[in-house]
């Protein structure tokens, strides 16, 4: 059975779809089947695999309205081993549409359930807000990747997409995990990047990943391109950290604390 993991947090841009994408590529180079799915309404991640957004004739809209099976969404990309169920803004009208569904938070894990016999992991990139898109994710994951920028008011959006996943773990799924709080555009030479990291590992303590990713000019590029990091500059610090995240993710199966 793959694992369900979301790259979550309310606040944009905090490096979360740059995290799906490349977490998902970086996996998918170590050999493990990867299944992205795309649940931002601008589609960035979708776009940012290479995938042209204006020629799409379904995405993962259909599986929330019931008009496609999830199994017919899947896309090939440049990756042997990285899947992709797109996006577009075709999304935005499934929130509207859920509203007076009876289990309206649960339509993506029934959809999505049946996928995981097919993928090692299922990486699920979130919009940067908390309706039912989100929920719906935090509902059918595993566990929650929380990306988290290094930079002023970072503990005050950390808190508030924490309260969020305490009330998804009461009420909605209460096998919900953190998987790791990941620390990005790391900027060594700002003393502010360096004091809300230590503040966030002070604090959180072994939730924190260890990989850091850093602010990196190919990590900017590569979505123009429609790459991952690694396929655009894999020598680059941007591709590196991504890598090791990947593997602290492959070892650390558990890691995280409800």
């Amino acid at each position: 059975m793959g694992k369900i993991i979301s790259i979550t947090n309310q606040k944009g841009g905090v490096g979360k779809t740059t995290t799906a994408i490349n977490i998902a590529a970086s996996l998918a180079v170590a050999e493990k089947s990867v299944l992205l799915v795309d649940l931002d309404p601008q589609g960035n991640a979708t776009s940012g695999c290479g995938v042209d957004i204006k020629a799409l004739n379904t995405s993962i809209y259909d599986a929330f309205t019931g008009n496609r099976n999830i199994r017919d969404l899947v896309l090939s990309t440049e990756l042997k081993h990285f899947k992709l169920v797109p996006a577009n803004i075709d999304l935005i009208g499934a929130e509207i549409e859920l509203i007076d569904h009876e289990y309206r938070e649960h339509v993506l894990h029934k959809a999505i359930g049946k996928l995981r016999e097919d993928f090692d992991f299922i990486i699920l990139d979130c919009p940067p807000s908390l309706g039912l898109l989100t929920i719906n994710a935090l509902t059918a994951a595993d566990s929650v990747i929380i990306p988290v920028q290094c930079e002023y008011f970072a503990m005050e959006g950390l808190s508030q997409i924490l309260k969020t996943i305490d009330l998804v773990q009461n009420s909605l799924n209460k096998d919900l995990f953190i998987e790791g709080i990941l620390l990005t555009m790391f900027d060594s030479r700002n003393n502010l990047s360096h004091q809300v990291a230590d503040e966030i590992r002070g604090h959180f303590k072994e939730i924190v990943f260890n990989s850091v990713i850093p602010r990196n000019v190919s990590l900017g590029e590569a979505p123009s391109h429609g790459k991952p990091i690694i396929l655009y500059n894999i020598n680059s610090r941007g591709a590196q950290s991504y890598l090791e995240l990947a593997l602290e993710v492959v070892k650390n199966d558990k890691k995280g604390t409800r």
